[in-house]
């Protein structure tokens, strides 16, 4: 790994958590109620009433993933760090977990009870909830310069933890090639217009099925930074948030920007902010994110040591 890994470790590991503590206070809240009284700054209680700084399940769930990396790489490690912080409160904001989804519920269950973690997560077409793409960042520090096939297998194994239909893999494959672009060049439109190219041949070479593949064509066939923001949701659907995160990184210049725009879209705020601020982190550095929302972030000091041990990683590589 480069000398600046730890820089970027840390920017996608704070720009994660920050988005995701942005959007705790109003998760679940209509944009049309924001979009009247937007959210500026970091806000207390709320929705789930917790302090100010707080991040939910997302960064919870990415932790652990960075967490179990900095040991080696093992899926039954991850899986038990899963059943750790569900059952036992690890890497848990304030020691409570106050939010989890569904698929992801059913999924940890299946791993408590003893379930080879590929076989855990959902396979049906209604459980592509984001549950795997909201903590799949950490992953890209492991898979970066692997072959591509590899990077695909590898991510196709982690989300399959929660979430194992084709559509959840896809978007979270589609996302970590996102941000390996950006790892090597920060520069966001060569990055989308690049996956446009080679996603497609990628994954008809794969076999993914064409019905699959051509649900995600308004990233791989079409100008997203052009669409209106009425057409972009917002919701817990997979799809739906990887392109609402695209559309906030492909339409803003900044980090502050991207995330109060992901989670001013209303709903599931905190995935979405989360989602975008990883690659936001990543495209403007850790620098970039306002020190005044760091400064409040739970757990700021155990996030930085985990970027630091994460950065062990060249060691196995």
């Amino acid at each position: 790994m480069e000398k600046s890994s730890i820089d970027q470790i840390k920017a996608a590991l704070f720009g994660l958590a920050v988005g995701d503590a942005l959007g705790v206070p109003v998760e679940f809240r209509e944009r049309e109620g924001l979009q009247l009284h937007p959210v500026t700054d970091m806000m207390a209680y709320g929705t789930h009433h917790q302090p100010a700084g707080t991040w939910s399940d997302d960064s919870s769930l990415a932790f652990c993933l960075a967490e179990a990396l900095t040991n080696r790489f093992s899926l039954p490690l991850i899986a038990q760090y899963f059943i750790d912080w569900r059952y036992k409160n690890f890497w848990t904001p304030h020691g409570t977990v106050f939010d989890i989804g569904i698929t992801t519920q059913e999924a940890i269950e299946r791993l408590a009870k003893g379930i080879e973690p590929v076989l855990a997560g959902g396979f049906y077409e209604d459980e592509n909830g984001n549950g795997s793409l909201m903590r799949i960042l950490p992953l890209l520090f492991y898979v970066k310069d692997k072959p591509v096939t590899e990077r695909f297998e590898l991510t196709k194994a982690v989300s399959s933890l929660t979430h194992g239909h084709i559509r959840a893999i896809i978007a979270c494959f589609y996302y970590l090639e996102f941000a390996r672009l950006l790892l090597e060049r920060p520069d966001k439109m060569k990055a989308f217009y690049s996956l446009q190219q080679t996603v497609p041949l990628f994954l008809k070479e794969y076999g993914i099925p064409s019905k699959e593949v051509v649900l995600f064509n308004r990233l791989l066939q079409e100008d997203l930074q052009y669409v209106s923001a009425a057409t972009i949701q917002s919701g817990g659907y997979v799809l739906h948030t990887l392109e609402a995160s695209i559309w906030c990184i492909l339409t803003t210049d900044n980090y502050a920007d991207a995330v109060l725009q992901a989670v001013n879209l209303g709903r599931d705020t905190d995935t979405t902010a989360a989602v975008t601020g990883g690659l936001a982190g990543l495209l403007y550095g850790q620098e970039a994110i306002p020190g005044r929302w760091i400064s409040v972030l739970a757990r700021k000091e155990d996030i930085e040591d985990l970027a630091v041990r994460m950065n062990t990683l060249k060691s196995y590589l």
